[in-house]
């Protein structure tokens, strides 16, 4: 009997959760040897399809297994999957993690549909990771869902409302992987900032953060995912700019720089308040790195518009930008507004690539001669420094064994160097 196979789409927290689902499969005694698992994105049109698309490719290369979707695609759209022939059985968000719904007729001529109403769901289910096969970091989910309502988003449809994972949880996993030997836990979840409110006593973010540092002090690295930069609170600001086992490295949920586009957007920052916040970030810590998602050709976005998120590339210094072109979601409200024309959309995701790209080469050139502590990924001579820059190196390392390194150059999108004596 063997873990089935996994294939995920989308985001880290998709990541995670896989990882969880395959080790939770095997405690349950699935058999995986004939199964396939598509944990499936809903972020954008392209993704979906990029999932239907990978969800036909498994199929033809392999017939003979069953194909299971899951996942916020699956979620919101659970008909649409089980409508293509090569699907076995559609599961959704929450349903996922009770392994008796891998268990279904797969042979039946009908696909099964096992989604539940996950806006009902108001607790986190116990699906934290407790280790990778794979991987020399680890990812802990720490909060999931979602209870804002963004005009461009279907998130919270295929997450439901927003739920924290108690504190106390997260610490004892995040030391079960430290005691497994991971040197770097990522905290991840659909909107990490706005944990929480839910729980008693209604910690912050920054509280938990604290408490992981103060109760696991073996753990070297602590890294976050995506934040919303309205919720950085002074706790948080503070832990950011001053604890050296968080990583200098804050990708900003930022989407657009123009501020009638994120009015539109139903986002609850100004392109002033973004601006201000990451100088006031590289003002205590210089080498926080800054990474953020940037939607390019949202509908009614003009020329002007699209020149204010060009523009603060630059202003806020991002060097880990991650660029969307617009795709309307049904169901959204972004997907009522006028749209723009889809070659218009994507030159501009283009252009936005490319100002990023070289940004990001500008921020690589000025480590040249810094020496960065990189933690090694498999092949043992490359990995990632602190501030998330892709590092290469001579020597060897073993995987998720953090190293000294001297940086000697750049090639191509990465910084080159040695091994520090």
């Amino acid at each position: 009997m063997s873990a089935p196979e996994m294939i995920s789409m989308g985001c880290r927290l998709n990541i995670a959760e896989s990882e969880n689902l395959r080790q939770n499969l095997a405690a349950n005694n699935i058999d995986g040897d004939n199964l396939i698992i598509v944990n499936s994105c809903a972020v954008t049109n392209e993704a979906v399809r990029q999932t239907r698309q990978a969800i036909r490719r498994a199929k033809k290369a392999n017939p003979e297994k069953d194909i299971i979707v899951t996942g916020c695609a699956a979620q919101v759209d659970p008909a649409m999957f089980a409508a293509m022939p090569e699907t076995s059985a559609v599961v959704g968000n929450v349903d996922k993690y009770d392994a008796a719904n891998f268990k279904l007729g797969l042979h039946s001529n009908r696909p099964d549909i096992r989604v539940s109403d996950i806006m009902r769901i108001t607790e986190t289910a116990p699906h934290m990771v407790s280790s990778f096969a794979d991987r020399s970091r680890a990812f802990v989910e720490i909060q999931n869902g979602c209870d804002h309502r963004c005009t461009f988003c279907i998130i919270p449809f295929g997450r439901g409302n927003s739920r924290s994972v108690p504190a106390g949880l997260v610490v004892d996993q995040v030391r079960a992987l430290v005691d497994k030997g991971f040197q770097e836990v990522v905290l991840t979840g659909v909107d990490v900032t706005s944990y929480g409110p839910d729980l008693p006593g209604q910690p912050t973010l920054g509280l938990l953060i604290e408490r992981i540092l103060k109760h696991v002090p073996d753990l070297p690295r602590l890294r976050l995912s995506s934040l919303d930069g309205i919720e950085i609170d002074d706790r948080l600001f503070d832990l950011l700019t001053g604890e050296a086992r968080l990583m200098p490295h804050v990708h900003l949920s930022l989407q657009s720089g123009d501020n009638m586009i994120l009015k539109r957007m139903k986002r609850r920052h100004s392109r002033e308040q973004a601006i201000t916040l990451v100088e006031r970030l590289k003002a205590k810590r210089p080498d926080i790195a800054i990474g953020a998602d940037i939607i390019a050709g949202f509908p009614t976005e003009n020329d002007a518009m699209f020149a204010n998120s060009l523009a603060i590339i630059d202003q806020c210094d991002i060097v880990h930008g991650h660029i969307f072109p617009y795709s309307p979601k049904q169901g959204t409200p972004a997907a009522k507004m006028p749209q723009l024309d889809g070659n218009v959309i994507k030159e501009r995701a283009k252009i936005l690539r490319k100002t990023v790209a070289r940004r990001a080469q500008q921020w690589r050139q000025t480590l040249v001669g810094s020496r960065q502590n990189i933690l090694a990924e498999m092949s043992g001579s490359a990995g990632y420094a602190e501030n998330f820059a892709s590092v290469r190196f001579d020597g060897s390392a073993s995987r998720g064994q953090i190293v000294a390194v001297e940086i000697t150059g750049v090639q191509d999108k990465q910084l080159i160097g040695r091994m520090a004596a």
